[in-house]
């Protein structure tokens, strides 16, 4: 046994057992010891016209461990919903807890009454009280459901949805299974959120250490010491992590050897969904490919892939056609690798597969904080004094022709890269900064010390480097809740996520993705707006455009039918998986009018996003960070659509 794969969880849990074998046992993190006989009982569901849900408190038990939790009608997850195109449905949700409650149908459009966000277009609900959801369902694909009231989704307040469609499915499979994919602790929701504000590194176990730097791991000396003065820690991948977090698929543990049958040759549609609270997954099923035919309930062509990122909210549908006579362990590795999901699938139940070791963790890098340097090469005649922000609206080619302009572009962020000679950058551990004397590159003259403070940053000089710099982000509200202002942001959707860059196989990324059908719009916008994603990782507030939810008294306005161009750009150095209600949105992307369409999107560390939509959905409708302590912390605004012909 690799002792150095032993989480902080596993360890903890072990000192408490006597005796050798069992002891050593103990220690072993969950996903890593000998496995149940298996549980292939299929999710509880619910279907028809009328169907009843009621929330109430209950307990749960995970590899053994009983925990407290929210459930729907018994269950965590609740029950999976099985609807059909084309149908109305009315859902009676009963609350008998002793607080208000709700239910948001993530991913359906359904009218703003019935969008379950309370104090948005819906009153909660009370205690002891029921709520009639009723709407036609005009779409198909794979959805879920979840409580949008306070920390009642970490408790295990959210459930599956599969909706039919009403004609040919242009999936072919034979047997399909969903796969719930979510994060549950043995703290509260209030304690972990409590905790993380006193101190947001508080989960963090993985930190770099002086042996790690003395046997040359991770960061250089020179790097940590650049890092320190800016107050920035390359570690800090999530807020939550496996020292808090047990890892679940479908409500169950890693030892509970969750187990999803086939019979060899057969085509199996698995269904994944990301209902955790806090954590980004990195699927893959050693030994199978897995072909990608849906994406947040949408239909795309089929792509093959060895693994794929899934954000907080995400869905993906894929095929597998596992065609030997064995198991095979499916994987869902947290993002920051301090733990992992673990099930298996397998033609029969009992059976396993070897589970592979978690991966080195991520290093963030100057790509993560907004600053890519990746065409800095061979640019030493270049004024990088700085230059006014153009609009990010359109693509600032008329950058790319003269220096001068070109410096201008770099330093308001403008997506210039792809005109400069590649480098490669790597970690930040890769790079020599005393060879990157055109910039003054040492990172630690940046005067960072005052930065996660909110205070002016004395000594800051670095031309167009500054991470503080307004100019670059004139919407942004200044104060302490914005630690930084990415100089460089660019668009990542060709990337694989943090971590997953060169792991050896083919990984998804959201450029793979292309509509199976033509986009129902296919407008140009008529308009374009900015929306920065702001936080200070050392306080753990959170925001956009520099505000707070609580803080913001007017909704971001839209015209009913517009076409809108939304450039996300996140200004923190962690990925935010950002969700709007009550629409979908086309990636901009380069795929014309096949766009992907989405619901929510991961906008990676220090990069942007360009989605395009039409605000076709009258009323007020939620747009927040789906990352749920973020959330509940301010990124969240509201997002009016305005009937065509109301003055504003």
């Amino acid at each position: 046994m690799d002792l150095s794969t032993l989480d902080r969880r596993g360890f903890l849990r072990g000192v408490g057992f006597a005796g050798g074998t069992a002891a050593l046992a103990s220690w072993m993190p969950a996903w890593a010891q000998p496995v149940s006989e298996g549980l292939t009982a299929p999710l509880p569901t619910v279907s028809g016209t009328d169907i009843t849900l009621k929330i109430a408190r209950q307990t749960m038990t995970i590899d053994g461990r009983r925990s407290a939790a929210i459930g729907v009608n018994g269950t965590v997850p609740a029950p999976l919903i099985r609807l059909r195109e084309g149908q109305t449905v009315r859902l009676n949700v009963i609350n008998e807890l002793d607080e208000d409650s709700s239910i948001h149908w993530h991913g359906l459009l359904v009218p703003p009454q019935h969008d379950g966000v309370p104090g948005v277009s819906f009153p909660g609900i009370k205690p002891r009280s029921s709520y009639l959801y009723e709407f036609p369902v005009r779409q198909n694909g794979t959805y879920w459901y979840h409580s949008h009231s306070g920390l009642q989704e970490q408790l295990g307040h959210y459930g599956p949805i599969v909706i039919d469609p009403a004609g040919a499915d242009p999936v072919r499979f034979d047997r399909e299974h969903v796969i719930v994919l979510s994060d549950h602790s043995q703290l509260s929701p209030e304690a972990i959120f409590r905790r993380m504000k006193v101190d947001p590194g508080h989960f963090n176990f993985q930190r770099q250490t002086l042996a790690g730097l003395l046997t040359g791991k991770d960061q250089r000396l020179k790097d940590r010491v650049d890092w320190g003065a800016m107050r920035m820690d390359p570690t800090d991948i999530s807020d939550a992590t496996g020292a808090a977090y047990t890892y679940l698929v479908n409500g169950h543990g890693p030892f509970d050897n969750w187990t999803a049958l086939f019979t060899p040759g057969q085509r199996v549609r698995l269904r994944f969904i990301n209902a955790s609270a806090m954590t980004t997954f990195n699927v893959r099923i050693p030994g199978l490919r897995l072909t990608i035919v849906q994406a947040d309930g949408q239909n795309v062509m089929p792509v093959e892939v060895d693994e794929f990122q899934i954000g907080v909210a995400e869905t993906y549908d894929a095929i597998v056609a596992p065609a030997e006579d064995k198991a095979y362990t499916l994987v869902g590795e947290s993002i920051d690798r301090s733990g992992m999901a673990r099930a298996t699938l397998a033609p029969r139940a009992g059976m396993s597969a070897p589970v592979p070791p978690l991966r080195k963790r991520p290093i963030a890098t100057m790509k993560d904080m907004g600053m890519d340097m990746s065409g800095m090469q061979g640019m030493e005649g270049v004024d990088m004094s700085g230059g006014s922000s153009p609009s990010r609206g359109v693509d600032p080619t008329a950058e790319k022709n003269a220096s001068g302009r070109l410096a201008s572009g770099i330093a308001a962020g403008a997506a210039t890269q792809s005109t400069m000679p590649e480098m490669d950058h790597g970690p930040m551990g890769a790079m020599d900064h005393s060879s990157m004397a055109q910039g003054g590159m040492d990172h630690a003259a940046m005067g960072h010390g005052a930065m996660a403070g909110g205070q002016p940053m004395a000594g800051h000089d670095m031309g167009a480097m500054n991470m503080r710099d307004f100019s670059n982000a004139p919407q942004v509200k200044r104060g302490p809740g914005v630690q930084t202002i990415s100089p460089m942001p660019m668009d990542r959707t060709g990337e694989p996520g943090q971590g997953l860059e060169d792991v050896g196989h083919k990984v998804l990324v959201y450029k793979d993705l292309m509509a199976l059908d033509r986009n129902p719009d296919v407008r140009a916008p008529s308009r374009s707006i900015d929306i920065h994603l702001t936080g200070n990782m050392e306080r753990f507030m959170w925001s956009f455009d520099g505000e707070k939810m609580s803080d913001v008294h007017e909704p971001i306005p839209f015209i009913e039918g517009e076409r809108v161009r939304v450039n996300l750009i996140n200004d923190s150095m962690m990925g935010h998986p950002i969700h709007i209600h009550g629409h979908f949105f086309e990636l901009v992307t380069g795929h014309g009018d096949h766009g992907p369409r989405k619901h929510t999107v991961i906008v990676q560390p220090g990069g942007k996003v360009t989605w395009d939509f039409t605000a076709d959905a009258v009323g007020d409708w939620a747009f927040h960070c789906h990352l749920l302590y973020h959330m509940h912390a301010g990124m969240m605004r509201v997002v009016s659509v305005r009937p065509k012909g109301e003055a504003a």
